[in-house]
């Protein structure tokens, strides 16, 4: 695709729709899921995809790099691997008589963390500043990963055999948690007709490069988001820290996140400015995995706990006020 020229937003939305369309013959009938990995990879953050096992979680993943000319490393997180093995570790080189250093997993634009609840803690925390920083501190030396950078990780749910619970520091490094439900009735059908004899994997070829994806995150940047658009969701983000049934509300990173993916929401429809939908849109995917709810409100369960902070957002979304624009 020839992205050169000025961008404008009809420009970007068709792009962002030649995307879309490479991931969504791979994923049958989950345009939301799809439209939430792309508004993650436009907005720099990174997309957590939570569900049980065998809905496509990893072939969603590997679908958007697929469409991506860009470098792609997959990491299978079990109970074994060792931070090193994510980020790289130093080797005494002999002939040389100095340490060198060999680059880790994490060394790639789009990084598929498979699973990535069945490593321990330790393990896990080796992302932390990858995600956050778009670097990796090794024996003391900063090493800068390649731009763009998006973390793609899967996870079962929390009660499931053999998996350990994402810290809230893991988690608030997620831009968006999506969940990707069993497919319907004529999708699953679909899919059993086109998957018996070929991977659609295999067909995919990249709509965009790396550096057409850089040019569509920088654009989306400069999308308009109103001082009145902001003060909302800023308000969204105070409620869930003053809620009763919350003990823990949305951070500032939460609320930077959500402006930042409203941008690309709304480049995404063919605008160079965010409106309230696009915030209240993105509200429950953006805040939900962060917020932890009081032992009353989510009834001590997880899958409970996640309904719960549901339903909180709703009706705090629903008892804010919204912005209106002014009559011209």
């Amino acid at each position: 695709m020839d992205l050169s020229g000025d961008m404008n937003p009809s420009r970007f939305s068709d792009a962002a729709a030649a995307i879309a369309a490479s991931v969504s013959t791979v994923i049958d009938g989950k345009p939301d899921a799809v439209r939430s990995a792309l508004v993650c990879l436009l907005a720099e953050g990174h997309l957590l995809v939570e569900d049980v096992p065998g809905v496509g979680k990893t072939m969603l993943a590997r679908a958007l790099a697929a469409s991506v000319d860009a470098t792609v490393r997959r990491i299978q997180f079990t109970p074994d691997l060792l931070p090193g093995d994510v980020t790289g570790v130093s080797v005494f080189n002999p002939v040389e008589r100095e340490f060198e250093f060999k680059r880790g997993a994490i060394f790639a634009n789009i990084v598929i963390a498979d699973e990535i609840n069945r490593s321990s803690p330790k393990t896990q925390s080796a992302l932390l500043e990858a995600m956050e920083e778009v670097q990796v501190t090794v024996d003391g030396h900063t090493h800068n990963l390649p731009k763009p950078f998006l973390v793609v990780a899967t996870q079962n749910p929390l009660e499931m055999e053999g998996t350990y619970a994402l810290p809230e520091a893991q988690r608030d490094r997620f831009m968006m948690r999506v969940s990707m439900g069993y497919p319907d009735q004529k999708s699953e059908q679909l899919m059993l007709r086109q998957r018996d004899a070929v991977n659609p994997l295999t067909t995919l070829a990249p709509v965009v490069t790396s550096a057409q994806v850089s040019t569509l995150i920088t654009w989306a940047r400069s999308v308009h988001v109103s001082p009145a658009v902001e003060e909302y969701a800023v308000s969204l983000a105070h409620a869930t820290r003053h809620h009763s049934d919350l003990r823990l509300g949305a951070s500032p990173r939460a609320t930077l996140q959500l402006v930042r993916a409203a941008k690309v929401w709304a480049a995404l429809d063919g605008r160079h400015f965010v409106i309230p939908d696009d915030i209240a849109a993105l509200l429950v995917p953006v805040f939900a995995h962060r917020l932890i709810p009081t032992r009353a409100a989510g009834a001590g369960r997880a899958r409970g706990s996640t309904d719960a902070v549901t339903v909180i957002l709703e009706r705090i979304a629903a008892s804010t006020r919204v912005p209106i624009a002014p009559r011209q």
